[in-house]
């Protein structure tokens, strides 16, 4: 079997070290907001570019902290509007909802599947406050028109980096090509934590502190709740493995790229539609996508062949009944990237091997 991503292999190539370092920080006897937090938040803003970074939670988290941080620096309030990518995963628009504020949909564009810059004006009123692109798949979103737009209209841009980590756009990396940004460090991500864990980053002082403590309880001293805060904190075990892996993680986005470049050159299926890649330094791979018709078929044919495949996200935001209040939309881009979309094996520890015994199946495929 091809896994889709083995996590232990992962894990297992990070030892002894991973080992020890999960041995120190048990032994230290401190596992919250301590010197790991510390040490990690600035190897990774100093990574992204950016003055600050706060760990959080999760990266659900992440960007619902930063619109919270917004309204209560009164730039924002509950109802503006922020206009999101419609083929995002749900948290985007998740983290716009809980924090009192409406997702306005945006189709993608098909190429991409990033944010289409060509459609965000029209959409812009007088409540919208913010635009969110997703670097989805791991490719950074088309980030100079979109900042141009939030210029002339005055509006804050927020990056869904999630799934980007390590990714530039024209020089500068994800987590710094906007106001601000949010990112994940579930566990299968590029930079994943042995857990949930996520972080925002920014130059904005005021904002960066406002993150923080909205995340501990509204509370910047003990005990003294300036804020209707959330427990939204990255712990000391996680931010110790993060610092860790994010020595490894330019590495690994070069294999990434390697494996990608192999399965673009060598698929070869007319019932497939392969990903337009027109910069590799602003694409890190976290998902290779494919693109067919046929697609749960070739997910069944694949998994004969002893290959894992999945699919990133079979029912898209605004079909899903949490979001029913969206569900009239028409959003035909969109609804045919989640009808079609399949992903293939991707982790930096594939072997070449692995990578040609996708390619050969996928070449077989009726």
């Amino acid at each position: 079997m091809i896994k889709y991503f083995d996590l232990q292999r992962i894990s297992d190539s990070f030892e002894p070290e991973l080992s020890e370092v999960v041995v120190r920080v048990v032994h230290s006897g401190w596992y919250l907001q301590g010197e790991e937090n510390r040490s990690f938040e600035e190897a990774f803003a100093q990574y992204c570019g950016t003055k600050y970074c706060v760990g959080v939670g999760n990266g659900l988290d992440a960007l619902t902290l930063i619109f919270m941080a917004y309204c209560e620096l009164g730039e924002m309030q509950p109802d503006d509007e922020v206009i999101v990518p419609a083929n995002t995963y749900i948290a985007s628009i998740l983290a716009i909802v809980r924090a009192g504020m409406k997702p306005v949909f945006c189709e993608p564009s098909l190429q991409s599947c990033n944010i289409d810059p060509g459609k965000i004006e029209a959409l812009i009123t007088p409540r919208t406050k913010a635009i969110l692109p997703v670097h989805l798949y791991g490719r950074c979103a088309d980030m100079q028109p979109v900042n141009e737009i939030a210029e002339r209209y005055h509006l804050r841009v927020v990056e869904d980096a999630a799934q980007s980590h390590g990714a530039v756009y024209y020089g500068r990396r994800t987590g710094n090509l906007g106001d601000a940004a949010g990112f994940s460090f579930y566990p299968a991500k590029n930079l994943g934590a042995l857990g949930d864990g996520g972080a925002v980053t920014t130059n904005d002082e005021s904002l960066a502190a406002m993150v923080r403590s909205i995340a501990n309880y509204g509370s910047s001293v003990k005990y003294i709740h300036l804020y209707k805060g959330i427990n939204s904190r990255l712990d000391e075990l996680q931010a110790a493995v993060l610092r860790l892996k994010l020595s490894r993680l330019d590495v690994d986005n070069e294999r990434r790229r390697a494996i990608a470049h192999r399965y673009l050159n060598k698929i070869q299926n007319p019932l497939l539609s392969l990903p337009h890649i027109d910069s590799w330094e602003q694409h890190v791979f976290h998902i290779f996508p494919v693109f067919s018709p046929y697609r749960d078929r070739l997910q069944a044919f694949l998994a004969e062949e002893g290959i894992q495949a999945q699919i990133h996200y079979p029912t898209p935001p605004h079909k899903q009944g949490a979001l029913a209040e969206y569900s009239s939309l028409s959003l035909p881009v969109t609804e045919q990237i989640h009808r079609e979309e399949l992903s293939l094996p991707m982790s930096p520890l594939m072997t070449d091997k692995e990578v040609d015994a996708v390619i050969a199946a996928l070449n077989r495929f009726e």
